[in-house]
């Protein structure tokens, strides 16, 4: 049964080319960098993000993601540069991804529009001797699979924008935007591509008292040849420390209109300096029946102060 469940896993990956490739954040109010290159310097200080997601529990060679990021404004706020490390793990594939970003922060009325642009390489890693892969037919008869482990380097830009003020903020962005070869295949047919991901992000603050905001926010994500997905949250803000979130996922099937999951979300300022959340997302789609949901973990530290300022601005956004 492992290794029915392991070839699962394998062939939905294979079935990327024509689907979402990249990888998907429960948290991605706060891992906005990640898809977006106009966000750099938005935090007003420099801020370190670590992310863990562990993604179908109990399923083998289900997807695993590590990231860690930085950003920071630098020439009076006028500037934001920042970097993505990213390792994702599914089945016997390894992708790890970097991402070099700069952003020019116009300042407007209403708030500060970013104007960002990205050069990122990936390296991806295949190791066809898996002794969990299984074929049903002999791999050494399969010319789009190779002996062995394989592994290239691809390159790639993007670019984006993103407006925000201290309660609202609208974000447009292609990060990839090459249709790279993505194959192993030794035959010079070209089986698989990278595939152009746009994605459109927004969010509003509204207080409800002294003491309790609420924050609707929605990102939703556009891949060539696959049908629209979403993610859309909300979160109540307590004391300006505390969060408490649900999220809804749009997407997981082809054949039923459930949805992929369901999201709980919890976060908390623990100082002016520290963010810590979590989150659990509950499976609506078939994989639920083989596997125990997916967890995610976020910690974020701004460094110092604000630049021109006295104190961190912690904000949620």
């Amino acid at each position: 049964m492992r290794k029915i469940l392991f070839t699962f896993i394998c062939a939905l990956f294979a079935m990327t080319s024509f689907a979402q490739q990249e990888q998907q954040y429960t948290q991605f109010m706060y891992n906005k960098l990640a898809y977006n290159p106009g966000y750099a310097g938005s935090s007003e200080t420099a801020c370190i993000t670590g992310i863990i997601r562990s993604q179908w529990l109990g399923l083998e060679g289900a997807p695993n993601t590590q990231v860690l990021s930085f950003n920071m404004p630098i020439l009076n706020q006028r500037v934001g540069v920042g970097a993505n490390l990213t390792r994702h793990t599914i089945g016997i594939s390894q992708k790890l991804t970097l991402d070099a970003v700069y952003s020019y922060r116009i300042r407007l009325a209403t708030g500060t529009l970013g104007l960002g642009v990205q050069a990122s390489v990936r390296y991806f890693n295949n190791n066809f001797a898996d002794s969990r892969l299984v074929s049903t037919v002999p791999i050494a008869l399969d010319n789009s699979i190779s002996g062995g482990a394989r592994s290239k380097y691809v390159p790639n830009f993007g670019a984006g924008a993103y407006f925000s003020n201290e309660r609202f903020y609208l974000g447009a962005s292609i990060p990839r935007l090459l249709n790279n070869n993505i194959d192993f295949n030794e035959t010079g047919t070209i089986l698989s591509k990278e595939k152009l991901h746009g994605y459109i992000m927004t969010g509003y603050l509204f207080d409800l008292s002294d003491k309790v905001a609420f924050k609707p926010q929605a990102l939703l994500k556009f891949a060539a040849n696959s049908p629209f997905d979403a993610d859309v949250n909300a979160s109540f803000i307590f004391n300006k420390k505390y969060i408490a979130g649900l999220t809804y996922r749009l997407g997981g099937s082809s054949t039923s209109a459930v949805g992929e999951s369901f999201d709980l979300m919890i976060g908390a300022q623990i100082s002016s300096h520290i963010f810590f959340g979590l989150s659990y997302d509950v499976t609506l789609s078939e994989v639920k029946d083989y596997s125990n949901g997916s967890i995610e973990g976020i910690v974020r530290y701004c460094i110092g102060s604000s630049e021109g300022g006295e104190i961190v601005n912690p904000r949620f956004f």
